[in-house]
């Protein structure tokens, strides 16, 4: 499993919505355009594939930032909000 934060500015409404709509099922929202995701490298390859179908890469910006184990407990949040995702506690095979 590995840890992404996925960002994302895409100026047209109905393509932005298709993208956190897609982005909900696979990670949690934690501020405006930003999801942290828990992925296997499949489902990682999964929502690239999903993603562009639903974007103009003429007029829209993803960035999939991966963050290794011993970097994400460095990770601070400040203010409210939700606390950073953790890797799954179990795996189901």
């Amino acid at each position: 499993m590995y840890f992404y934060v996925v960002v994302y500015d895409i100026p047209c409404d109905k393509r932005r919505q298709k993208v956190f709509n897609l982005l909900s099922g696979y990670g949690t929202w934690v501020q405006y355009s930003v999801f942290e995701c828990v992925l296997s490298q499949r489902q990682f390859d999964e929502l690239r594939s999903r993603l562009r179908g639903r974007v103009n890469l003429d007029e829209d910006s993803i960035r999939f930032y991966p963050l290794a184990a011993r970097s994400l407990s460095q990770v601070e949040t400040w203010g409210a909000g939700l606390p950073v995702t953790g890797p799954p506690t179990s795996v189901i095979v």
